[in-house]
């Protein structure tokens, strides 16, 4: 046994480089954390000024954008000002408890969870229809979206309580540009194989528990299309469910890379460039695959765009008729 000082404070390394490289990263990281604001944001707005996106699977993806919007502000702020800056020090009660470390496992298994609960919908509104309005409620929508929920808190609350048992004795430099349950485990002193074990376990169990609904439901999906006589009808199923494919192989790809397998702990070099693309560029790609290949938030897009045209020409017209003269006054009283 050696005498061990606890560390109070971590260095977040981030990218290597000179003070042109800070600024083009702070430009990219600032264009991308925008673009994810305003783009899921804006879809939240769409959903819920239109009446005709009150269905459970706009529900669904309301969740997503919100979700989406927390969990790229969990990283995207604290990287900016790390940009900013030449020494990127945060302290161990914050890089654990606040916003980095305990928020990035809650958001990102609750996505995970979410993504498995909008695959079921889509196979049970393309396979069994007649039942779907009847069984998949807003209610039915609330309960899947809070378990997601409770999934992640048991997970971020797993994964904090098993690393603040850890000693940090140094060095405290992490390699990474947040606080992440890898670069970490490297930085202790003491026996990380139990950490190590419940990472690759329950994460494992989380990411293949939640693929395998996703891979079940779209193999029933599938299925259930081929059957389609239709060509236009086979088109139409198929579209439905095309945003949401998309953004489940970008979600689930970069994650499996990153937790589900062992080397995953060792290789943080290769691992950071990955966590730049699952927490900052896939919640900045999820409103644009969303819209674009959804014609019903197309037409909503267009329906707004007809009241708000409508509302400003009322008020641009309301606004003429005050400041014009009333000449017909005068007259009229003579």
């Amino acid at each position: 046994m050696t005498n061990c000082t606890q560390v109070s404070e971590f260095v977040q390394l981030g990218f290597r480089g000179g003070l042109g490289m800070q600024k083009a990263l702070f430009l990219v990281f600032l264009v991308m954390y925008v673009i994810a604001i305003v783009g899921n944001l804006g879809i939240i707005v769409i959903i819920r000024a239109d009446a005709h996106l009150h269905t459970p699977m706009y529900d669904f993806l309301q969740s997503l954008s919100f979700l989406d919007v927390c969990y790229s502000s969990t990283i995207a702020p604290r990287t900016l000002v790390n940009c900013m800056k030449d020494d990127c020090r945060v302290f161990f009660a914050a890089c654990m408890s606040q916003s980095q470390f305990f928020f990035l496992s809650l958001f990102g298994t609750t996505e995970a969870f979410l993504l498995a609960a909008m695959a079921y919908d889509h196979f049970f509104a393309i396979c069994n229809p007649l039942l779907y309005p009847m069984s998949m409620t807003h209610r039915v929508c609330g309960l899947m979206v809070s378990r997601s929920y409770a999934w992640g808190l048991v997970n971020a609350v797993t994964q904090a309580t098993m690393t603040f048992r850890l000693s940090f004795c140094g060095p405290n430099e992490i390699n990474e540009f947040f606080c992440d349950v890898p670069p970490l485990l490297s930085l202790s002193c003491s026996d990380t194989s139990v950490n190590q074990w419940v990472l690759l376990s329950l994460c494992g169990s989380i990411i293949v528990s939640t693929f395998l609904v996703v891979l079940v439901s779209y193999l029933c999906i599938i299925s259930a299309i081929l059957k389609i006589r239709t060509v236009q009808g086979r088109h139409r199923a198929f579209s439905r469910c095309a945003s949401h494919l998309t953004g489940v192989c970008l979600f689930f790809g970069t994650v499996f890379f990153m937790y589900a397998q062992p080397s995953a702990i060792s290789s943080l070099e290769q691992s950071k460039v990955v966590s730049i693309f699952y927490t900052v560029v896939i919640p900045m790609l999820n409103p644009l695959i969303y819209s674009l290949r959804n014609k019903d938030v197309k037409q909503a897009l267009k329906r707004g765009k007809w009241k708000l045209s409508g509302v400003l020409g009322l008020w641009i017209s309301q606004s003429s008729l005050e400041s014009t003269p009333n000449h017909c006054g005068s007259w009229v009283g003579t």
